[in-house]
């Protein structure tokens, strides 16, 4: 697994930002392990901190914006793809105001930023999310749909349909994350003449001009419309084309308009805060399905982390304690003794094993025709895994008991039965004094939360 990786030094760069027209100088500085992509508003006391997150997102008019607490940074979607491209896992990002310049329309520029930064490797391999299962999202408002499929590599491929005669149908394909850089990073971003009055009108392209987006024409401009675009784009009225790319620029690919829109994608989903191994697929994508996508990706990741946090048994390469051991620690004996195993001990918390067999005492009377275990001898458990963290370190445990004062927020979600084999994991909900133990914890089955409680005991000598 690759390690994750920041730029060796500090380098700026300034521009004007396209809907604010403001100018800004954005500064990328290293940053240490697992503190992802932050941005830094130096223009506002105490320089806030905003973090690269699809879930602050907040405006996705012509533009990715997000916002924490009120304080925004917008127009972030080329940037995140120049990191994401680079594979830059973190960095801080300060900028004197609220807009990334847009500087020539593509992530390319702050590309080159990065390469003149130098990009370094750090000491935290680098997590990825590997997508298990086959994600499909629609927005049926954009008529914009996405499809992404397991693959062992990032990967992206896009449709683009206008209805528009000049551009036509276009489709764009990056195979893997290492040909960002040669295969999108230039690609500019782009509009129609047609909106370009609208947009004006509603207070943004404040800073758009002919140099930095690829502006389309799809009809015959009369007079006073040219008039009119002239205007906002200052330049001489006799320039504009009838029909075409307005500015009379050179595409760098036929298809650049497509490739601009992947690009899009690629800086939107790095929103998510984590890199993917995935397959997708986005017909008519843009911002706002983009990051609607994104958060939904996202929830698979939170669902995905919060599964490889549970604790299993095959997790553990040796047992701490097995039933004698606890049995020199703990008072309890047979039919009350429900801990089999330690599996892991630290100052804090403590993970037991409890093997639920059929010949359990308590299932002779217990819904003989369908034994459960009951709710409370699950909360059993849990004190005496519970009582080994409180005595273990003591010199003489088996002179000592733990004693009930109160369980609080015991919640049961899923059955317990035979053959099911219990993870129990305590922790300590602050240090243990004048002997009183609070701790929480939670029992898991396969995967799931069976059940969770608050418990406070009182150590006392025998």
């Amino acid at each position: 697994m690759p390690f994750q990786q920041t730029i060796a030094k500090p380098i700026s760069i300034s521009g004007k930002g396209l809907h604010t027209g403001l100018q800004c100088i954005v500064t990328l500085k290293p940053s240490i392990e697992n503190t992802g992509i932050v941005f830094k508003r130096m223009d506002l006391e105490g320089h806030p901190e905003i973090p690269a997150d699809c879930d602050l997102v907040v405006d996705v008019q012509r533009g990715t914006s997000i916002e924490r607490y009120g304080l925004r940074v917008s127009t972030v979607e080329h940037l995140m793809a120049a990191l994401a491209g680079c594979e830059i896992d973190n960095l801080i990002v300060e900028l004197d105001t609220q807009e990334i310049p847009i500087l020539d329309g593509s992530a390319f520029p702050f590309v080159q930023l990065i390469e003149q930064a130098g990009i370094v490797q750090q000491s935290v391999k680098r997590a990825y999310f590997h997508l298990e299962e086959t994600v499909r999202f629609y927005d049926d408002e954009k008529d914009a749909e996405y499809l992404a499929v397991p693959y062992d590599k990032f990967s992206v491929t896009t449709l683009i349909d206008f209805n528009s005669e000049v551009i036509g149908k276009q489709y764009a394909e990056l195979k893997e994350i290492k040909d960002f850089v040669a295969e999108l990073s230039t690609s500019r971003t782009f509009c129609f003449l047609h909106e370009v009055e609208q947009l004006y009108n509603h207070g943004l392209i404040k800073g758009g001009d002919l140099n930095n987006a690829i502006v389309i024409a799809e009809k015959q401009i009369n007079e006073e419309s040219a008039k009119t675009i002239a205007e906002i784009f200052q330049q001489d009225v006799t320039t504009i084309p009838k029909r075409g790319i307005v500015n009379n620029i050179q595409l760098r690919y036929p298809n650049e308009m497509a490739r601009h829109k992947l690009l899009d994608i690629v800086g939107d989903l790095a929103l998510i805060g984590i890199p993917l191994k995935a397959k997708i697929f986005a017909t008519k994508p843009g911002h706002a399905s983009n990051v609607a996508f994104a958060k939904l990706l996202k929830q698979r990741v939170i669902e995905f982390k919060k599964i490889k946090e549970i604790p299993k048994p095959e997790d553990y390469a040796s047992v701490v304690y097995e039933l004698n051991d606890i049995k020199k620690i703990l008072p309890h004996r047979e039919p009350f003794l429900f801990l089999d195993k330690v599996l892991e001990i630290t100052s804090t918390s403590v993970t037991g094993l409890k093997n639920v067999t059929s010949n359990e005492d308590y299932f002779k009377g217990h819904f003989p025709n369908n034994p459960i275990m009951p709710g409370v001898l699950q909360i059993e458990t849990m004190a005496q895994t519970g009582g080994i963290l409180a005595l273990h370190n003591l010199e003489h445990p088996e002179q000592y008991l733990t004693y009930f004062s109160k369980i609080d927020n015991a919640k049961f979600y899923h059955p317990v039965v035979p053959g099911d084999s219990m993870v129990i994991k305590m922790c300590l909900n602050h240090p243990i004094k004048l002997g009183v133990v609070s701790m929480h914890g939670v029992i898991y089955v396969r995967n799931q939360m069976v059940c969770e409680a608050d418990l406070t005991a009182k150590i006392i000598q025998s």
